[in-house]
C-alpha cells in the first residue's frame, strides 16, 4: 500500500515507518520538526528511514491547510496513519493553543484530506489520556470517557468523535488507537523512561509524583507498532448489533472503532524504578512530590478488542523493554 504517515520523525511515527517499509509498503512521512523536544533526535530517527528507496519525507505542518490539501491531492494514499499532535499533558496546561492548533485545527485538516482524495482507511492515534477521571480499572473503550482532565485529553477525545462525524457523513473507515504509555529504543525525551535514566546516570535526583503511588500500563514501542500495522490491515466497519439506545462508545452503526493498545500488565511506578535501576546498576535519588495537575493515578488497559478483532496482544514485560530501552540510551549518548 501507499501509507502516509504523519509525525514520521517522531517516537512512534519513524518505527512504524521502518516496519511498513520492511515490509514492502510505499511511505509518505511528514513532520513539522518542532522543538518541543530536541530536533537532533529527530534528525537521527529519520536517518533510519530516509535512504530507503519507497521513502519520502516533506517537511510540513499539518495545520498548513491549503500544503494539506495538495499532499493529498497529489499523492493519493491507500491509507493514512495520523499520528502527528502536539503531545504532553503537562505542557498543555501551559501552551494550550498548541493543542487546539495542532490537535484541532490540524486534525480537521487530515480528515478533509482523507475525505477529498478517497483515503480507505484513516487510522489515528488517540490517548489512555481520554479516559480522565474514570477509576473502573480496566480501562475499556466500551466505557463513557466524558471527564477529560487535562486538554491534551480533551483533543484526543475531540479526534475521536470528529473521526465518527466523518465515517458517518462521508463513509470514511477510521479506527482511532488509544495508547498506553508507548517506552523503549528512541522514545521522546519529555517522557519518564527518559528522564529517569538521564538523571539516575548523571547522579541527579528524579521526580516521583504522587510520592510514587502511580501505576502505568507501560507499552513496550514494537508491540504498539505490531498492534498498529495489524489495525491498518483492517479497515474498520460497521457494529451489525450497535444500538442507539445502549450506545457502545468504541464501535458504530457506521466505519468506526476505537481499540486500546496497552500491556495490559500495569505496573507500580516504584517497580519501574527498581527495574531501571537494576538495568543501569545505580540506585536513584528519589525527589518524591505531589501528584501533578492534569495527572491521573493509575492506568490499564482492557485490550480483549484489539485481541478479539487483530489477533494482537502486546506481551513484552517492562523487565525485557526497560532493557532494551537502556542499551539502546547508553549506546545512543555514547556512554560505556
Amino acid at each position: 500500500m501507499k501509507i502516509l504517515v504523519t509525525g514520521a520523525a517522531g517516537f512512534i511515527g519513524s518505527a512504524l515507518a521502518l516496519r511498513l517499509l520492511e515490509r514492502g509498503d510505499t511511505v509518505c512521512g511528514i513532520d513539522n520538526m518542532n522543538d518541543y523536544y530536541d530536533v537532533r533526535l529527530k534528525e537521527t530517527r529519520l536517518q533510519r528511514t530516509k535512504d530507503h528507496r519507497h521513502f519520502e519525507f516533506q517537511k510540513l505542518d499539518i495545520i498548513d491547510r491549503e500544503a494539506m490539501a495538495e499532499l493529498f491531492q497529489k499523492q493519493k494514499f491507500d491509507a493514512v496513519m495520523h499520528l502527528a499532535a502536539q503531545a504532553g499533558v503537562r505542557y498543555s496546561i501551559t501552551h494550550p493553543q498548541s493543542y487546539i492548533d495542532s490537535n484541532l485545527v490540524g486534525f480537521g485538516n487530515i480528515l478533509e484530506g482523507c475525505r477529498h482524495s478517497g483515503v480507505k482507511h484513516l487510522v489515528f492515534a488517540s490517548s489512555s489520556s481520554v479516559y480522565g477521571a474514570n477509576t473502573k480499572l480496566p480501562f475499556s473503550e466500551h466505557d463513557n470517557v466524558d471527564h477529560p482532565v487535562s486538554l491534551y485529553a480533551a483533543t484526543k477525545k475531540a479526534n475521536e468523535l470528529m473521526a465518527h462525524c466523518y465515517s458517518h457523513l462521508y463513509d470514511l473507515p477510521c479506527t482511532g488507537l488509544r495508547f498506553f504509555t508507548v517506552y523503549g529504543p528512541w522514545g521522546r525525551p519529555d517522557m519518564a523512561l527518559f528522564k529517569f535514566t538521564k538523571g539516575i546516570l548523571e547522579g541527579e535526583p528524579i521526580p516521583v509524583f504522587n510520592h510514587g503511588k502511580m501505576i502505568r500500563d507501560f507499552t513496550y514501542i514494537d508491540d504498539i507498532v505490531e498492534g498498529i500495522v495489524r489495525v491498518i490491515d483492517r479497515p474498520a466497519s460497521p457494529n451489525p448489533g450497535w444500538s442507539g439506545k445502549t450506545p457502545d462508545p468504541a464501535t458504530s452503526y457506521v466505519r468506526y472503532r476505537i481499540y486500546n493498545i496497552g500491556n495490559n500488565q500495569p505496573v507500580e511506578l516504584m517497580r519501574y524504578i527498581e527495574v531501571l535501576e537494576k538495568s543501569l546498576g545505580k540506585k536513584a535519588k528519589l525527589q518524591m512530590l505531589p501528584m501533578q495537575e492534569g495527572d491521573v493515578p493509575a492506568t490499564s488497559a482492557n485490550v480483549e478488542s484489539l485481541e478479539n478483532d487483530v489477533g494482537f496482544r502486546p506481551r513484552t514485560s517492562v523487565e525485557q523493554g526497560v532493557a532494551r530501552f537502556v542499551e539502546w540510551y547508553k549506546s545512543y549518548h555514547r556512554i560505556s
